[in-house]
Order: structure tokens, then sequence, then C-alpha cells
């Protein structure tokens, strides 16, 4: 009997399915938009957001410039975040918040356009274009907005993605040390320094200046060596000054003592 019953709910639960999944198809096909709408704010609100961007795909266009036109576009932006594809939400809360800059929802969709692209922001390791992108829209939302409840929350991101900058580009000089491209690695340490003055790696990127300029003066022909070993005496004197008690203080030392030893040796040579 418990069979016979569970046969028969199955094949309710299979043509109610088929019975609404026909619905569905009619009306896609139809010229009921305001049906489609209705439909869509059914769907939206059931999360069936695949269904709501196939009804609002054909009613933003016949909605244009009517009153309805904001809420529909809404609707349609969100129903891509939460599908998780955050470029085309990017893209769609964008092209909202240009198109209706008068809607209640502006300022709300110019956010979520900038915080897609954050979402949207790879690890360190990866291309980091969306990145830089994502930092451009969140920095203009506050330049925007300057008011506005969410700048706190702009601010902690931009802080959140400029850190990811700063370990990515740490991490390459490092590689570029590791290898012995020491002009390569002098380079990229500097820049790292110059576009993030309050680096969260500063202590450890001063360091590494000393050691870098050492090594490739070490490298070096005789004739390059005592500008690069003072290049090295020069870091040490930045970094101490900035670090009286550093965990890298004893091997920074051991670098300045060493370089100046090899400039006296030089010097002696030449006398």
């Amino acid at each position: 009997m418990l069979k016979k019953i569970k046969y028969i709910l199955i094949i309710v639960v299979v043509l109610v399915g088929f019975s609404a999944c026909s619905k569905y198809q009619k009306l896609l096909k139809s010229t009921d938009y305001e049906s489609k709408y209705q439909m869509a704010k059914k769907y939206y609100a059931s999360k069936d957001y695949f269904r709501t961007i196939q009804l609002l795909d054909q009613v933003l266009i016949y909605f244009k410039g009517t009153s309805k036109a904001d809420s529909a576009f809404y609707m349609y932006a969100y129903s891509y975040y939460y599908q998780n594809d955050y470029l085309s939400a990017a893209y769609h809360f964008k092209n909202f918040a240009t198109t209706y800059f008068m809607s209640p929802f502006t300022e709300e969709c110019y956010y979520m356009s900038a915080y897609c692209l954050y979402l949207d922001s790879p690890i360190y390791k990866l291309d980091q274009t969306n990145t830089f992108q994502a930092i451009k829209e969140l920095q203009s939302f506050v330049d925007l907005y300057p008011k506005s409840t969410r700048v706190a929350e702009c601010n902690k991101l931009l802080d959140e993605l400029r850190l990811k900058l700063q370990k990515k580009y740490f991490e390459i000089a490092k590689l570029y040390l590791k290898t012995e491209n020491f002009v390569a690695a002098i380079w990229s340490f500097n820049n790292n320094l110059k576009d993030y003055p309050d680096n969260v790696y500063k202590e450890e990127i001063l360091f590494n200046l000393i050691k870098a300029n050492y090594l490739y003066a070490k490298k070096s022909v005789d004739s390059k060596k005592v500008e690069r070993f003072q290049a090295s005496i020069e870091a040490y004197n930045v970094f101490a000054k900035t670090y009286t008690n550093s965990k890298f203080s004893s091997t920074a030392e051991v670098y300045y003592k060493n370089a100046q030893k090899e400039i006296n040796k030089i010097k002696k040579i030449k006398a």
C-alpha cells in the first residue's frame, strides 16, 4: 500500500513539473510582458534566478522608459549576482547606475558593481587585472558618495585588495632575488615601496635591498663594485634608521660590515 502511495505521489510530482514547464514555455513565447514581469518576480522570490533572467531578458526592452524599468533591471542584475556570475553582475549593476541615475537603487547598484569586481578578484598568484579594476571602481564609489554608509566597507575592501597587490609584488621581487636576477629584484623592491609607502612588508623589503645590492656587487665587474657595495651600505642606513630593533638587524649588519670591507679592500688595491 505504501509503495502504491509513493508511486502515485511521484507521478503527481512529475505531472505538476511538466505542467509548470509547459506554462513557463508558453509564457516565454507569449507577448504578455506584464505577465512575464509578474512571473519573473515570483521566480526571483523563489530564488529561481535562471528563469528570472530568461523572462527579464524579454521584459527589459519592453519596459524601457516605464516606471517598472528600474525594478526589472534591479532584479536582473541581482539574479546574476546570486548565481555567482560576478562579472556579468558587475556589468549590469554599473549599467543600471549609469542608466537610472535618479532611481532609489542607484547608489546601491553603483556599490554592487564595485563589490562584484572585488568578489571576482583572484588569489595573488594570478593575473590581477580585475583587482585593479575593483580598486578603481571602489575608489570611484567613495569619491562619488563620500557620505554614504557604505564608504567604511569600501575602504576596508580597498585595503584588502591593496594588501593582495603588495603580497604579489613582494613575492615577485623575492623570486628575482632567489634566482639571482638582482637588477630586477632591486627595481621590484623599490617600486613596491614607492607604490605602497605603508607596505606591510616594508621591514623585509628594506632588508632585502641590503642583501640584493650586496650580492649584486659581489657578482659585478671590478669597475662597478664600489658603487654597488656603497648602494648596499646606503640601503643599510635606511633600514637601520627605520628599524632599530628588527629581527633582521644582525644579518643586515653583517652585510653592512662586509660591504665596507670590500670597498676598503678595493681602495687598497687601487692605491
